[in-house]
């Protein structure tokens, strides 16, 4: 068993409900993936199965924006996910995720993890409210930021 993966599930967000032998399980079915500055994880409009974690370095949340580079939304961080929604629902990725800086992320394809639906159903469960409650965060943390632009605006009467 690979003791540095096992750990690094061991402190990611979705395993915060797994036991060791549990973490231990979910290790041999994910990969490591090293990314260069500025390599793209997840490429906008596409559609793919994979769930990441940072593990170590930062990644841009990049949205098109008129024709140039993009928009940087957010950067994520070490204990971050990333592509969570695409894995859930398999719809197009709402934005590109690159590198900043290098970076290492760890990757779980969904089809990896519907695998272990016969053997270790309560590992599934556990992961995907993991997964749900870090797509929470995001919403409320967005809801926040929303309510700021609204007051923000209401109270210059639209003077920004």
């Amino acid at each position: 068993m690979n003791e540095p993966l096992k750990e690094m599930i061991r402190n990611a967000p979705l395993a915060v409900e797994l036991t060791d032998e549990q973490c231990a399980v979910l290790s041999e079915i994910v990969t490591i993936r090293q990314l260069h500055n500025d390599e793209t994880l997840i490429r906008e409009g596409k559609i793919d199965n994979s769930l990441h974690i940072v593990v170590r370095g930062m990644l841009a949340v990049v949205k098109a924006a008129g024709g140039g580079e993009g928009l940087t939304l957010h950067i994520l961080k070490a204990g971050d996910l990333a592509g969570e929604l695409g894995f859930v629902d398999g719809m197009e990725h709402s934005a590109t995720l690159r590198a900043i800086g290098e970076t290492e992320v760890f990757t779980l394809q969904r089809e990896r993890l519907e695998s272990l639906l016969e053997e270790h159903p309560i590992i599934v469960y556990r992961v995907m409210r993991g997964i749900i409650r870090s797509v929470h965060s995001i919403v409320r943390r967005m809801n926040a930021q929303y309510v700021e632009l609204t007051n923000y605006i209401t109270k210059q009467h639209g003077r920004y």
